[in-house]
């Protein structure tokens, strides 16, 4: 059962023309901000098959000259879809994972011998007994060895690496600190398979595996940055809204420890594939007028102003031709005459958003009013993420739903 279906809902439809470029050229222009190849799509669902194709191509052209295939793999939540393609494959489509060999990228440290909490075994559930791998071509990390051998195990885990030619393809994810594997803020670009103390935050997301955060272990055993950019082709994976922050900062921003992922900018064959949901804070999604001409809706003319306004730090009705010009807004001014015409709009439009009566006002001309009287009274029902967000955020707006005798349901 499916429960994270946050790339599923879409409360405002975004131009496929933002992000499914038709050649090379409209590709350039809407990435002009984006310093790793990026590709996006609309779900999950649709960008697997993708990433699997192309790894299957990969593995059976290794196949064909007799070459081992070698992929650095995480058990983490971002590659689960991709994992259950590659199983479809196999199975449907007789995908041989003969000539396969798989690097665990990371395993939490310690962990009890008789442990079925690790990403080992995340791995085996999701792929590896699925499919018809040799199991001597499977090396992972082992999350139970003695302290006073990490170093030199670490050492030898690189050698063995390298035994194999090094690593063809890694697929990774991004943790919300910007991690990825388990390199945690502040690891070196040059940093090898190490031990690494878990930040608190990912901590709290390895929950989902062991139960609660204190039952996550403090560390974890990873390949390093180094080791990471040291394979020939990555694929950063990342879905849902959560990670559109991290997602900037590594596509868009400057090269810093402080978001390991941004280092990928670092590697010449690095693709980061995404859902519109993770993509949702990337210029050409989020500030689409900075790169291209738009189709312009109510919606994001509204987008643009308040952000235009947040940006100058001026009100919407101060704004002048002047600054729409230099900000990438002047399709506004050739549809609407004037910034005057522009900024009376979308004044009038978020004034009609103030209202007393959040659940429509009966006997009332309803053709600028937020909500519509009718039907009434309202069944609403309000999903509050804590306790404290509807009190503070919302309190009085319930109050008055209330008041005007809907019917008014809290869901935490």
């Amino acid at each position: 059962m499916k429960t994270n279906l946050s790339s599923q809902i879409t409360l405002n439809r975004v131009s496929p023309r933002y992000y499914r470029p038709e050649n090379e050229f409209e590709r350039s222009v809407l990435t002009r901000f984006e310093k790793i190849h990026t590709d996006i799509y609309e779900s999950v669902d649709e960008a697997s098959p993708v990433v699997a194709a192309e790894i299957a191509a990969m593995i059976r052209e290794k196949q064909k000259s007799g070459r081992f295939c070698v992929l650095a793999l995480t058990g983490g939540n971002s590659p689960s879809n991709l994992y259950d393609e590659l199983v479809r494959l196999h199975q449907e489509e007789d995908l041989s994972f003969r000539n396969v060999v798989i690097f665990n990228e990371y395993e939490y440290y310690p962990l009890h011998k008789d442990t079925v909490c690790s990403n080992y075994q995340t791995l085996r559930e999701r792929l590896l007994d699925h499919i018809d791998i040799d199991p001597q071509n499977i090396f992972t990390i082992d999350g139970t060895i003695p302290q006073d051998v990490i170093y030199e195990y670490c050492r030898l885990y690189e050698q063995r690496i390298e035994s194999f030619g090094g690593i063809d393809i890694a697929i990774t994810g991004i943790g919300r600190v910007g991690n990825i594997a388990f390199n945690e803020p502040g690891s070196r670009i040059n940093s090898v398979t190490r031990l690494i103390l878990l930040d608190y935050v990912s901590r709290k997301e390895a929950a989902k595996l062991f139960g609660s955060p204190d039952q996550v272990p403090v560390s974890s055993i990873t390949m390093g940055i180094s080791t990471l950019l040291a394979a020939k082709k990555i694929y950063l994976l990342a879905w849902g809204e959560e990670k559109a922050e991290m997602i900037k900062a590594s596509v868009e921003g400057l090269v810093s420890d402080t978001i390991p992922a941004s280092y990928l900018q670092m590697h010449n064959n690095t693709r980061v594939i995404l859902d519109l949901a993770a993509a949702a804070n990337l210029t050409r999604i989020h500030y689409p007028w900075l790169v291209t001409s738009c189709e312009w809706d109510n919606k994001l003319i509204r987008s643009a102003i308040v952000w235009l306004c947040m940006k100058l730090d001026k009100p919407i009705l101060k704004l002048t031709n002047k600054d729409y010009n230099e900000n990438g807004l002047s399709e506004l001014l050739a549809l609407y005459g004037s910034a005057y015409n522009v900024n009376i709009k979308i004044f009038n439009d978020l004034q009609h958003t103030i209202t007393g009566w959040p659940g429509g006002k009966p006997n009332a001309d309803d053709t600028y009013r937020p909500e519509q009287a009718k039907p009434y009274p309202k069944r609403v029902v309000v999903f509050s993420p804590h306790p404290d967000d509807d009190v503070i955020s919302m309190g009085g707006t319930l109050r008055r739903l209330v008041d005007q005798k809907h019917d008014v349901h809290v869901a935490f």
